[in-house]
């Protein structure tokens, strides 16, 4: 888990919504001179794909802003349910645009049209690809520092975006010097990876909003963490979830019955500080238990 606060992975995140949509913009207008120029469907898929890229991109610059402001009277948890929103969102415009290019595919690929000015779109390909590279690179550098399930869904996009233009110069090649076909084939390829991305972006999403558990190797880091401070005997009733870039943790600890309040509150203070320093930004609640109440309820200890 990163140690980066708080500040510094809103900061990340902000600059990579800003970058992505900048990107996107200028992807968009190269490839619409690039499609009317060369009147490619595997030009026009990835064009598509780019238009819907800054769609997306925009919905994550007004969802992390969002998830990002701080928890008020009405909202007690915060905010961070607003990158899940985001994610099923995007998951929704890319399934809407994937099946339409499907239909392109498919009347292209029964009528065959020639490709013109085959190395225009090629150059404007080679470009797309140096600039999302550059793109998903830094994104990638946010994420390491942040998790962040918007930026995650944001670079699955790009990644997708990445792929269809290396097979959109494949396709380009093969259309101009041999069958046609090979443009609106290579379109309907694309269009299934693109129905495949949208489907893993709406899981991780769901997720998030059905509040799924931390993976079990952070539940057991978590466990590690808490058996390792010299006066806890034990834990159960381990409960996690995620809210935007914002960790969850409860659990009951159990004590030595015999200690003052005052020391038991305290040993459950140290602990929540070992657990906030590893998740910084954490939200922790622990629940104090005498020893011997799972001595008589053993199912508690699970």
């Amino acid at each position: 888990m990163n140690m980066t606060s708080p500040e510094e992975k809103a900061r990340l995140m902000k600059l990579a919504t800003y970058a992505s949509t900048s990107v996107a913009v200028v992807l968009i207008i190269c490839k619409a001179v690039a499609w009317l120029m060369t009147d490619s469907v595997s030009l026009m898929a990835t064009l598509i794909d780019s238009c819907l890229d800054a769609l997306a991109s925009m919905v994550n610059l007004i969802a992390v802003r969002h998830a990002l402001a701080p928890a008020d009277k009405q909202h007690r948890f915060g905010h961070g349910k607003a990158e899940a929103l985001a994610g099923l969102g995007q998951a929704t415009f890319i399934t809407g645009s994937s099946l339409f290019l499907l239909l392109e595919a498919i009347s292209h690929f029964w009528n065959p049209q020639p490709i013109s000015e085959m190395p225009i779109g090629i150059t404007i390909m080679i470009v797309s690809i140096i600039a999302t590279l550059g793109l998903m690179a830094f994104q990638q550098h946010v994420i390491n520092k942040t998790d962040s399930t918007a930026i995650k869904a944001d670079r699955l996009h790009y990644k997708t975006d990445l792929l269809v233009n290396g097979s959109v110069i494949v396709a380009l090649l093969l259309a101009y010097y041999g069958w046609a076909g090979f443009d609106p084939l290579f379109a309907l390829l694309i269009a299934g990876y693109i129905l495949y991305s949208a489907w893993e972006i709406a899981q991780e999403s769901l997720d998030l909003l059905m509040d799924r558990e931390l993976p079990d190797e952070e539940r057991q880091k978590i466990k590690a963490i808490v058996h390792g401070h010299p006066e806890t005997l034990g834990m159960h009733d381990l409960r996690t979830r995620k809210s935007g870039t914002t960790i969850f943790i409860q659990l009951h600890l159990e004590l030595t019955d015999s200690l003052t309040l005052m020391r038991a509150h305290a040993i459950a203070d140290e602990v929540e500080a070992l657990l906030i320093a590893e998740y910084p930004g954490a939200e922790v609640i622990i629940h104090e238990d005498p020893a011997s109440l799972t001595e008589v309820h053993p199912e508690f200890s699970a």
